[in-house]
């Protein structure tokens, strides 16, 4: 008899009940794709990796090499033991995130931190944090994320972004639940003197009441409309950060979209599958959303408007994330992946979650003359972007960029259920620890995180 999956290679995963490493396959059941682990203590586990098979098959036609890394750990344990980066890891910090504090104002069931009553790290240690950033990435350090905890809680949370601001990071974000920018106008005053290469990174999942009241204790949906509306009085650019739960909002996932393209100052959506760790760590995976099923989601609720072909793997971390690029005008918006094939220009895109514009302009004159494909790529760009888009002002540019252009992204995190080595392996989203190391995302939520 024939067995009932088709099989596709193998990988390491953990088990669910030990958490140690075991073999491991990626299966294809029907139309979904799944891990199906052999722990010789705890039996035969199958999780759900990808709900739409056809998604995962052409991850691999993005697939690019990852930048080499300047390791700061040794092997000994193996992945995903080592964490700090350790020579086995495959891709460099394209974004690392700084927990300046573990104290929050809510106390979410959702949080991957666990996070509430903390500590503050002191200024000192957060800017030796930036300079250790910036030493690994060979002072090339590309996207840093201020979090916590609630980073508006800390005291000196101005003088951080100030401080991250001299440190020449291509972006800066404050990741933030929003209530402080909410309630305290003067606040949001002060962040608008860092406009420019910085942007707010605002959790929102929805507009449900019974959204909130699950995902985060209350239904705070007031006070993300009063968020959103004080940082577009004062033009600071917002990307909203969207944890979507099946059951509870993955039918909100098209208004989401919509919301956020419809409303000027919103930058684009971050769409982020529940990861079971921190306080949902034992929580039931069996029905969990998946990044290709948003995607899937996201055509369905959008009425074809989005396809699912608009949305391409990440080349950086073609396993976890995927993103499109929209351009918006009165006649409406196109995702820029209907115009330009991603996979024609894959040398030209750089192992980052960045999108600069000024970067691929300045980089035309390097790279004329190479290739044909470059010509067509830069003639497809070129087309969208003013005439006199170089002489604009910095402000300028950022009107206009708030204007016509819109980002999704989907970010799937890896947990101890649908832990696969390679994805782990090419996790480009780090924690920098006070200890000065780098720890990816997923593994540092699952094994690494400690009180600050």
């Amino acid at each position: 008899m024939e067995r009932d999956y088709l099989f596709l290679e193998s990988t390491i995963c953990l088990c669910n009940i030990c958490g140690e490493k075991v073999e491991g396959k990626i299966i294809q059941k029907e139309n979904s794709i799944y891990l199906l682990k052999d722990c010789k203590k705890h039996g035969e586990q199958v999780e759900i990796l990808e709900e739409d098979a056809e998604y995962h098959r052409r991850k691999k036609e993005y697939e690019k090499p990852g930048n080499k890394i300047n390791p700061d750990t040794k092997q000994k344990l193996g992945c995903p033991f080592d964490c700090g980066l350790c020579p086995q890891h495959e891709q460099h910090s394209c974004n690392a995130i700084i927990d300046v504090t573990d104290q929050c104002d809510m106390c979410c069931p959702t949080c991957y931190a666990s996070s509430g009553k903390g500590n503050y790290l002191s200024l000192e240690k957060i800017e030796k944090m930036m300079d250790f950033f910036q030493d690994r990435e060979d002072n090339k350090a590309e996207i840093l994320q201020i979090s916590g905890g609630e980073p508006t809680t800390h005291p000196d949370i101005l003088k951080i972004i100030e401080l991250s601001k001299k440190k020449n990071f291509k972006y800066v974000m404050l990741n933030t639940n929003g209530l402080r920018i909410a309630k305290d106008e003067n606040f949001v005053k002060e962040l608008s003197k860092f406009r420019g290469r910085f942007e707010i990174y605002l959790q929102f999942d929805g507009f449900k009441e019974s959204t909130y009241k699950t995902l985060r204790g209350k239904n705070w949906f007031p006070e993300k409309m009063k968020t959103i509306e004080n940082l577009r009085k004062y033009k600071i650019p917002i990307m909203l950060v969207s944890t979507i739960e099946a059951g509870v909002n993955d039918d909100e996932i098209g208004k989401i979209f919509e919301f956020g393209m419809n409303t000027r100052g919103i930058r684009g959506v971050n769409f982020q599958p529940v990861a079971f760790f921190g306080r949902t760590r034992n929580a039931k995976t069996k029905n969990r959303t998946t990044l290709s099923g948003i995607i899937e989601r996201l055509e369905e609720q959008t009425k074809g408007t989005v396809k699912k072909t608009d949305i391409v793997p990440l080349p950086c971390n073609t396993h976890r994330v995927a993103v499109s690029y929209f351009y918006k005008d009165k006649d409406g918006f196109f995702p820029l992946t209907r115009k330009i094939d991603v996979r024609s220009y894959l040398p030209l895109i750089d192992n980052t979650f960045a999108f600069d514009a000024d970067k691929i302009l300045e980089d035309k004159s390097n790279l004329i003359g190479c290739c044909n494909c470059f010509a067509k790529f830069f003639s497809s760009f070129e087309k969208l972007i003013p005439s006199n888009y170089r002489k604009m002002s910095t402000d300028e540019k950022m009107d206009w960029w708030d204007e016509h252009s819109f980002k999704i992204s989907v970010v799937s995190f890896i947990d101890k259920y649908n832990f696969d080595m390679a994805s782990m392996k090419k996790e480009c989203v780090h924690f920098i620890t006070p200890d000065f190391k780098r720890i990816p995302f997923s593994s540092y939520n699952m094994f690494y995180r400690k009180a600050i």
